[in-house]
């Protein structure tokens, strides 16, 4: 049975029966759409716990020894989705790592039952509203050598990949963290305190 108490810096109701000591989390595994932030809120979370940080795209690439746009398009997505399963499963047999998936690996049943039956595995959706994580991916692919997000260039059907996706990140999440006014740091910080960390020193 859950029982529900208010999140202090909130007042939202928090589900505490999902929370997890620190002792019996050995994998933190960030999920959401382009432009959450995982991989910045990931990089900086692991660094704070002195753990692997590992993007699970990069992984697949360096598996494949191509990039992930090149192994949609010389192999197709059925490729790409077992490649993905392949590279999940082995990095859930990792402990003392966070973990950042590709916004697609949720929508994977495999996936799904990779991440729900894998003991002391903590997984956080990272949420905000389309029209926001938009803007993210826009002004991120300003910056020199920003990652290309091909499935931007249809607005309208990256909000209907969207509407499809949100629910199963939701359902699939240990914890989920609106990250609309929140920077990468405070992303972190609410994090650590959900699952029971260590907050960072200030320095």
């Amino acid at each position: 049975m859950n029982i529900q108490t208010a999140e202090p810096s909130t007042g939202r109701p928090v589900e505490i029966a999902a929370l997890m000591p620190p002792a019996h989390i050995r994998r933190i595994v960030l999920t959401g759409f382009m432009g959450a932030g995982k991989t910045a809120v990931g990089r900086l979370l692991a660094g704070h716990l002195g753990w692997e940080f590992l993007d699970l795209d990069d992984s697949i690439a360096s598996r494949a020894g191509l990039a992930v746009p090149s192994i949609f398009a010389a192999h197709g997505e059925p490729h790409f989705r077992k490649l993905e399963s392949e590279a999940l499963a082995s990095a859930l047999g990792r402990a003392n790592i966070v973990l950042s998936l590709g916004g697609g690996a949720p929508e994977t049943l495999t996936n799904r039952l990779l991440l729900e039956q894998t003991p002391a595995t903590a997984t956080v959706f990272l949420d905000a509203p389309f029209a926001i994580l938009y803007d993210r991916c826009m002004l991120q692919a300003l910056n020199p050598g920003a990652t290309a997000r091909p499935n931007l260039a249809d607005a309208t059907a990256a909000q209907q990949r969207f509407a499809v996706r949100h629910p199963i990140y939701s359902r699939l999440a240990n914890h989920t963290v609106d990250t609309a006014s929140l920077s990468t740091e405070q992303t972190v910080a609410t994090l650590l305190a959900r699952l029971h960390l260590p907050k960072p020193r200030r320095r």
